[in-house]
């Protein structure tokens, strides 16, 4: 008969994301794992299968997290532009008010493990998708309301958004201050076709 497992998995794949995070894919030990997760490695193995199985456990989960929370805050029922200088901003200050400046999972991911890590690339790959789709979305309800003009092309400015969403968090983890992100955010908002 099958022992039944005797830690939470998700709380284990929560610690683990938190870890991965911070130091990334290659200089996250099993040991590392364990000591976060408070879960043995024999058992962190039969749950997950590898450490790549637990490293895409704990990618999914933060690209989950993170498509869902920009696609409620990019729900709000506000002018698109103020929407969007919010969660960009946001996005900002959680950068650069993190003391390790650890910026985006996914786009570290994208950075370290692609392209020869093909299941980190649907992950990531599907997770900026949804990211994309949730930005046109705001920018169809604003086209909707009349805020942007008719011929506004929502999928090209919602290219342009996700991209300039890892751009930021490139840019934060890098050292660059709130002053100067939120002065590429400000000219980034330019391009939004207002009518």
């Amino acid at each position: 008969m099958a022992r039944t497992r005797e830690f939470d998995t998700g709380a284990a794949v929560a610690a683990a994301m938190e870890v991965f995070w911070d130091r990334g894919y290659e200089a996250t030990s099993v040991r590392d794992l364990v000591a976060a997760t408070g879960v043995g490695r024999g058992s962190l193995y039969a749950a997950f299968g590898s450490k790549d199985g637990l490293y895409e456990a704990a990618l999914r989960l933060y690209a989950d997290r993170s498509a869902e929370g920009m696609a409620a805050r990019l729900a709000r029922d506000e002018p698109v532009r103020e929407v969007l200088r919010d969660v960009l901003l946001g996005l900002v200050d959680e950068t650069v008010g993190h003391p390790h400046r650890r910026g985006c999972l996914m786009t570290n991911t994208a950075v370290e493990r692609l392209p020869r890590d093909r299941a980190a690339g649907r992950i990531v790959g599907d997770a900026f998708d949804r990211i994309a789709e949730s930005v046109a979305a705001a920018l169809r309800r604003a086209r909707d309301r009349g805020e942007l003009r008719a011929d506004a092309d929502v999928t090209a400015l919602a290219d342009y958004f996700t991209t300039l969403v890892q751009g930021l968090r490139v840019q934060g983890r890098t050292g660059a201050d709130r002053r100067r992100l939120a002065s590429v955010v400000d000219t980034a908002l330019r391009v939004l076709p207002l009518r």
